[in-house]
């Protein structure tokens, strides 16, 4: 039997936030674990049948892969997500490689952070991403669908902003999802987004 690791929770030292609840916070971080478990559940199930018989059962194992890309980038999303708040606030450094890189390239971080705010307010449930392409040594912000529609190949997710309406509806109402754009950012550990871009780029 194939025999897969399985994907582990983690734990996040969220602290009180500005605009966003401990209450919804718990209520996400519970979200999240389900994404985990799902994760794990569908590659043990999809091991299941492929050693039963894969033959017979592959339009099953088919779906199942289908659905393991909605659940692990679930989970995965999340944890970007969940690291940029931890630990409080911390302002963005302009000393740092990621703002240098900014600068290379003529643009400013104000001007960056604009369009990503942009991207963040598109109609839709999904995910509002900045990813380092590797290949061309460009920070790409994108709007992800859902979680699993949209996502650049090969690049690495540097920053990541729920727009699913479960991150924000309880503190804002639909009608707030300017407001909590805002407020997400205004709680962000800067220090892991240059740390996530350090590693990778």
């Amino acid at each position: 039997m194939i025999i897969h690791t399985m994907f582990t929770e983690q734990t996040f030292n969220i602290p009180d936030l500005k605009g966003i609840s401990k209450k919804n916070i718990e209520e996400h971080l519970k979200l999240y674990a389900g994404y985990v478990k799902h994760a794990n559940l569908v590659m043990q199930k999809i091991a299941e049948l492929t050693q039963t018989d894969a033959e017979k059962y592959s339009y099953e194992i088919s779906e199942l892969h289908r659905r393991f890309s909605f659940e692990f980038n679930g989970m995965r999303n999340h944890e970007v997500y969940f690291k940029s708040l931890e630990k409080g606030a911390k302002s963005f450094s302009p000393e740092s490689p990621l703002a240098k890189m900014i600068a290379e390239r003529g643009g400013s971080f104000d001007a960056w952070l604009a369009e990503f705010k942009a991207i963040a307010l598109t109609r839709g449930i999904g995910w509002a991403c900045a990813f380092f392409d590797p290949v061309s040594g460009e920070l790409l912000n994108a709007w992800v669908d859902e979680q699993h529609l949209g996502q650049l190949q090969n690049c690495a997710l540097i920053l990541g902003l729920d727009m699913w309406e479960h991150s924000y509806v309880a503190d804002y109402q639909p009608s707030g999802k300017k407001q909590y754009v805002e407020d997400f950012f205004a709680n962000v550990n800067w220090s892991v987004i240059e740390q996530n871009f350090a590693e990778v780029s």
